[in-house]
């Protein structure tokens, strides 16, 4: 009978000894799983600008679909060589940032998303204007027709005087890369709903015909034959902020350097005399840099995670 008490009270001994060891097992998978995504929590933020950088290269190339048989028909107060520019902020202002988007870019969406606000304070007091020149790369690389279509809307949008807000919103809304949502004219109409005063049957007409192809094909083939290596390309005063990938404009940056600008001073990011506007943010491919966020690590896996976005 002892025997096989002594039996029993090691077989429950053991069975407890690995309760508690799986026990341990499971709490070192938890705590694996949190710090994992600490870990991931910070890599996001880190590449808030770090994506703007290496995103660059997955959204570089040379296709891009031109497709505009009609005559050239520049939205209203397009400005610029060629009227080939929608200007955002007070012409007068002393610093002037040209953007060349394409709305179903996801780097150009991270530019966005990170800079609009800066962007935004700076226009709202006057120091600085936009001048943003719409082209369709994606729609090359990747097929559909909706940088096209959005690039359209967009000029739509301007002569509705509602350029700005319309623009905002594509970016916001942007579906995968991959998904050709903006090819429709009903998505593009759908969120023209949410604009206040967008959508007029003036607006839906221009955007159903489409009206302004032919002037987004121009301004795509002005982005090609600027040598732009991808999009977005960003200048400041005729000088790309993301060319120093070591020390690229950070958001903050932007704003001290044009308001430095508006005081007279000499802003860092005013052009050079070798600075040429068909120089463009450095891609990926060459190592880029996120040391303004201090984290060269984490840029280079966002740039390996925009190779695979991009279906590299």
């Amino acid at each position: 009978m002892s025997e096989k008490n002594d039996g029993a009270n090691r077989q429950a001994k053991r069975s407890a000894r690995e309760r508690l060891q799986a026990e341990r097992e499971r709490e070192k998978k938890k705590d694996k799983r949190r710090r994992t995504l600490v870990v991931a929590g910070a890599v996001v933020g880190v590449l808030g600008l770090a994506a703007v950088v290496g995103l660059i290269a997955a959204n570089s190339g040379k296709g891009g679909k031109t497709t505009g048989s009609g005559p050239v028909t520049a939205p209203s107060g397009a400005t610029g060589k060629d009227a080939l520019a929608i200007q955002t902020g007070r012409s007068e202002a002393a610093s002037t940032l040209t953007v060349w988007e394409d709305f179903r870019c996801p780097a150009c969406k991270s530019f966005e998303t990170n800079y609009r606000d800066t962007v935004h304070e700076l226009e709202a007091k006057g120091l600085l204007k936009v001048d943003y020149h719409l082209v369709t790369l994606i729609d090359g690389n990747m097929g559909g027709s909706g940088s096209l279509r959005g690039a359209n809307a967009a000029a739509c949008a301007q002569d509705a005087g509602k350029f700005a807000a319309y623009h905002d919103l594509l970016f916001q809304n942007q579906p995968e890369e991959t998904d050709d949502a903006y090819g429709k004219n009903a998505k593009l109409l759908e969120l023209a709903a949410k604009v206040p005063g967008l959508d007029t049957p003036e607006f839906r007409t221009c955007v159903e015909k489409g009206t302004h192809d032919s002037w987004v094909a121009k301004s795509h083939e002005a982005f090609r034959a600027g040598k732009f290596r991808g999009t977005p390309s960003v200048l400041l005063n005729g000088k790309d902020i993301f060319a120093d990938q070591a020390h690229p404009i950070t958001p903050q940056k932007l704003k001290e350097t044009v308001e430095a600008a508006a005081r007279g001073g000499s802003p860092s990011a005013t052009p050079s005399p070798s600075a040429s506007p068909s120089a463009s943010p450095a891609g990926a491919r060459t190592k880029p840099s996120a040391a303004a966020t201090g984290a060269t690590g984490a840029a280079r896996a966002g740039a390996s995670a925009s190779k695979g976005a991009a279906g590299e």
